[in-house]
Formats: C-alpha cells, sequence, structure tokens
C-alpha cells in the first residue's frame, strides 16, 4: 500500500509532466502563425543636434541628436494565441567613429518604443469572472477607468487594430549621443524598425536582422541615410529621407 505521501508525490509528479508537454506543444504552435505579411516604414521627418545636458544625471555638456519621424507598420500577423505582447521600437544607426565612417563598427540607439498588448481572450481568467460574476467586477471597472482612458488614447494613436501603427511627426522619446560628446555632421545615418514577440509560453522572436536566434519573417523598414545637421542646426527630412521596405530573412 502506498503513503498518502506517495499518492500525492504520483499526482504532483504526472500534473508537472502533462503541463511541461502542453508548455511545449504551445510554444511549438507559433510555427503555425506565418508572419510573412508583416510590413514596416519609417521616415524622418526633422533632425537637429545641440549641446547640453541630455539626462538630469549627465555630469558633462555633449552634443546630442533629437529626431521626428512617421512611422507605418502592420504586425497584425504577430498576433496569435500565445502572444502576451509585442514590443516595437524605432532605432537609429550611424558610425561609431565619424573621422572614419566606413570602417568603424555601426553603433545602434533606440529613439522610440512602444509596448502593444494582445487583445484579451473570452477564455482568460478577467473575462471568466466577468462574465459569471460581474458584480465583483464592477468595483475592478471602475478602478481601471483612469487607466483605460489613458490607455484608449494611445490606441487611437497606434491604430483601431493590435499591432496596427499610423504615427506621423512623432517625437523621439530618446535622444542619441556618443562617448566622445560629439554627434554633429555625423553621416549615414539611418532610420530602421524592429520588434520582439513576448509569448506566453517558449522563446522571445526578434525581428530579421536584430535580436537573438529566433526571429521572425517580414519586411524590415528602414529610412534612407542622412546626415546629422551642424550644432545647432536642423535638418528637415521631408525630401532627404523616405521610408524603404528591406525584405529580412529568418
Amino acid at each position: 500500500m502506498h503513503s498518502t505521501l506517495n499518492r500525492a508525490q504520483g499526482v504532483f509528479g504526472f500534473f508537472t509532466t502533462v503541463a511541461l508537454f502542453v508548455a511545449g506543444l504551445a510554444a511549438l504552435s507559433v510555427f503555425l502563425y506565418p508572419t510573412d505579411d508583416v510590413t514596416s516604414s519609417v521616415k524622418l521627418r526633422d533632425v537637429k543636434v545641440t549641446k547640453g545636458r541630455p539626462h538630469y544625471y549627465s555630469t558633462r555638456k555633449e552634443e546630442y541628436a533629437a529626431m521626428k519621424f512617421d512611422l507605418d507598420a502592420d504586425l497584425t500577423p504577430l498576433f496569435n494565441w500565445n502572444t502576451k505582447q509585442l514590443f516595437v521600437y524605432v532605432y537609429a544607426t550611424y558610425p561609431s567613429d565619424s573621422t572614419n565612417p566606413t570602417t568603424s563598427a555601426p553603433s545602434h540607439s533606440v529613439i522610440w518604443d512602444t509596448i502593444i498588448p494582445a487583445p484579451e481572450s473570452p477564455y482568460s481568467f478577467n473575462a471568466l469572472r466577468e462574465r459569471f460574476f460581474p458584480s465583483a467586477s464592477s468595483a475592478n471597472k471602475k478602478r481601471s477607468t483612469k487607466k483605460t482612458s489613458s490607455s484608449s488614447k494611445t490606441a487611437s494613436k497606434k491604430g483601431s487594430e493590435p499591432g496596427k501603427l499610423r504615427l506621423r511627426d512623432q517625437r523621439a522619446k530618446y535622444s542619441i549621443g556618443d562617448v566622445s560628446g560629439k554627434m554633429a555632421e555625423r553621416e549615414n545615418v539611418t532610420l530602421s524598425v524592429g520588434w520582439n514577440v513576448q509569448p506566453w509560453v517558449g522563446a522571445l522572436w526578434w525581428a530579421p536582422k536584430t535580436g537573438g536566434a529566433m526571429r521572425t519573417k517580414g519586411d524590415v523598414g528602414t529610412s534612407r541615410a542622412f546626415g546629422l545637421p551642424a550644432l545647432k542646426g536642423r535638418n528637415v527630412g521631408t525630401g532627404t529621407a523616405s521610408a524603404s521596405a528591406t525584405a529580412g530573412a529568418v
């Protein structure tokens, strides 16, 4: 006869085995959702270089560039039933050495990012609680009124469907700088779009040409190369930088 402890251990071991097996199937199910139709494009609108303290914790003054851009992206194929949220970002690529831009390694700096949560499933815990216990969920609705109103404004900018972005004259969240403190008149600067798919179960998936080994398919938007203006100068990129979709490989 097995004791109660032995039976509990057997049940727990069987439960963990089944849970790991189901989690493995969920992680592999993303291969059933192709991402070839992902498109994105980015276009420079304005860039200026100033000298000062780009952050409140900066100890010295340095040159940094602030940009504005247009972004169009259709990332809806990246959403499936195993997608928790999508991290989208725009990054600038420029030569790390301004004196020798042809042979120096490129530097990458993120200038803008956002998180797009996946639509709530009708079988999620919150949806089921609202269906069967409406009185308990009504209190949570009142608490989340302010949060919903603020997120609705952000969603209106991004588009009605999750994953569709259409931004015009968007100001960059982060300025770009260099360890040398010099950014003015730097050539061969480009803007690119990247993303990171964060699933409920499984590995993280990155945009082509970025991140780790697990990469999605789709077109990565890259702007035309442009140059940074002189100090306290401004370069309006309407005619100098336009978006061009570059096909990415897995």
